[in-house]
């Protein structure tokens, strides 16, 4: 794991209020939600490893470091937007919005499956923070997201290094793990952030708005393609497919980047023209 940090590691006081936009604000607000609810997500992997005592402490200390990041996203977002309560809005999200608890093997079909979507998912997080780092000018929010993504990249090595142990004696092939992948890849586009982005930004304001999943993960996406640039679309793109046992610096790895951030731009652009 990265080396600890804490709420009280942040100088709070270094607060710009004439650089943060509505925007970004609006995503650092969805965000916060999804990194606090990291509780549903380590009680499903204890049950997909309820033999493994070394992952599931790895799961606990993960969660707890998610959470952290929740909390200092939602305080940020509080001092940006004093109307907002980070509380409440969480507790809206999880009124709203949850995993299936039940399950008593991965939905990957295998442990190493599963262990190849986390690497995936920490690759798109460790890239999204770093690209809210460079896209804002607000230091207390760059400072924040600096130790984020730092953080994701180190929970990349540690699913990475349990995937290790596990792919050896895993039946899939080398397409399965890329089609892992690239599924996982997929369901970004979920309910999920649509529905943090719900609860964070309109129940707030209207208690009565009826959620339409599409309409509010267009406005997720809208603003949160906004922040990315060339580099975080190849980082992501190298981190995913290494966990899928490509190699991550050849020929396939910069068609797979260069398509990445050719989709990216095409999706943005098509987004921004709904606005």
């Amino acid at each position: 794991m990265a080396q600890h940090w804490t709420l009280d590691s942040i100088d709070w006081s270094g607060f710009d209020p004439d650089a943060v936009s509505d925007d970004l604000l609006a995503v650092v607000k969805a965000a916060s939600l999804v990194e606090a609810n990291s509780a549903d997500y380590v009680t499903y992997l204890c049950r997909v490893f309820p033999d493994d005592a070394d992952f599931q402490a790895a799961a606990r200390q993960w969660g707890e470091e998610e959470a952290q990041h929740g909390a200092a996203l939602g305080r940020w977002a509080e001092i940006a937007d004093p109307a907002f309560s980070f509380a409440q809005s969480l507790a809206l999200f999880r009124e709203g919005y949850g995993l299936p608890l039940d399950a008593s093997a991965s939905v990957r079909g295998s442990r190493a499956g599963e262990l190849i979507a986390r690497c995936v998912v920490e690759s798109g997080t460790s890239s999204f923070y770093s690209a809210i780092r460079d896209a804002t000018s607000e230091p207390v929010l760059k400072e924040v997201c600096r130790r984020i993504a730092i953080d994701e990249f180190f929970h990349y090595r540690l699913f990475q290094k349990h995937l290790g142990r596990y792919k050896s004696g895993d039946k899939l092939g080398l397409m399965e793990r890329l089609k892992v992948a690239l599924g996982r890849v997929q369901e970004a586009e979920d309910d999920e952030l649509a529905y943090a982005w719900y609860a964070a930004n309109i129940l707030p304001r209207d208690p009565q708005a009826v959620y339409d999943t599409k309409a509010n993960a267009t406005a997720y996406w809208r603003s949160a393609m906004a922040l990315y640039q060339r580099q975080h679309i190849d980082n992501a793109a190298r981190m995913i497919l290494r966990a899928a046992d490509f190699n991550a610096n050849g020929r396939l790895a910069d068609l797979v980047a260069g398509a990445g951030w050719h989709f990216v731009k095409w999706r943005r652009d098509k987004l921004a023209r709904t606005a």
